[in-house]
């Protein structure tokens, strides 16, 4: 892609409420939306909770905005993060935004710059409330994709299972694509439909591509590679 066409994207991090072992996977799914020029993370970098986040903003090349807790039990730096967000969205020169937390106060920012037709990814516990997930365009689970980074074939480790729910939304999302005679629908329509839902990304599950998923639930979905490169599934049951 011409660097003129990539986008501009901003990363904000709750350092308080984000753990800084994931930052790399993070830039790198966030790679995929365009450039992330605006990289920021809030916190009282005056507390030695936060140590870790200061040793490697220059590595990541984070700018560090300092947030003092002013009174107990008041996060400013909820404050601060939406102040910034909502200055970058009335400046019209953000895409799309990245915000790596797990605090549910969020969840009315994420959905106003939804409304404006800006993507967000939340970056986060698995424990985040449901409210703050499902306002996000995609919510990914950064233990998960810490786990899923560091393993080189993409599968998720042994035992893992692909449970009943997960398999619903695929078939259902396959049932939406278009199919031909044989049934099969082409394997990036049915990703598609199926990344409507914030909660669906496969990193998630422990995978790094939607093919590698398909193939460890081949009890229940059939996949093949046609003569146009693409790939093909089919729900078997």
């Amino acid at each position: 892609m011409p660097e003129a066409n990539l986008k501009n994207i901003a990363l904000l991090i709750d350092a308080d409420n984000a753990s800084h072992h994931g930052i790399d996977p993070v830039l790198t799914v966030l790679a995929e939306l365009g450039q992330v020029n605006i990289r920021r993370a809030y916190g009282n970098w005056a507390k030695p909770a936060l140590s870790n986040w200061n040793k490697i903003s220059h590595r990541y090349g984070l700018q560090p905005v300092q947030q003092f807790d002013l009174t107990k039990g008041k996060n400013a730096t909820d404050i601060a993060m939406t102040i910034d967000a909502i200055d970058l969205l009335n400046a019209g020169k953000v895409d799309g935004f990245g915000i790596m937390s797990s605090d549910s106060d969020f969840t009315p920012l994420v959905t106003r710059l939804r409304q404006d037709g800006l993507i967000v990814y939340g970056f986060g516990s698995d424990k985040a409330p449901n409210a703050f997930k499902t306002a996000c365009t995609r919510y990914i689970d950064v233990d998960q994709l810490i786990r899923t980074s560091a393993d080189e074939d993409g599968k998720p480790d042994s035992g893992e299972a692909i449970d009943s729910e997960l398999i619903g939304l695929l078939g259902a999302a396959w049932k939406a694509a278009s199919r031909d005679d044989e049934g099969y629908a082409r394997l990036h329509e049915v990703g598609q439909i199926a990344g409507n839902r914030s909660s669906f990304d496969v990193r998630n599950h422990g995978f790094k591509r939607l093919s590698d998923l398909m193939r460890a639930a081949s009890d229940n979905f059939k996949m093949e590679r046609r003569d146009d490169n693409q790939l093909y599934v089919k729900r078997l049951r």
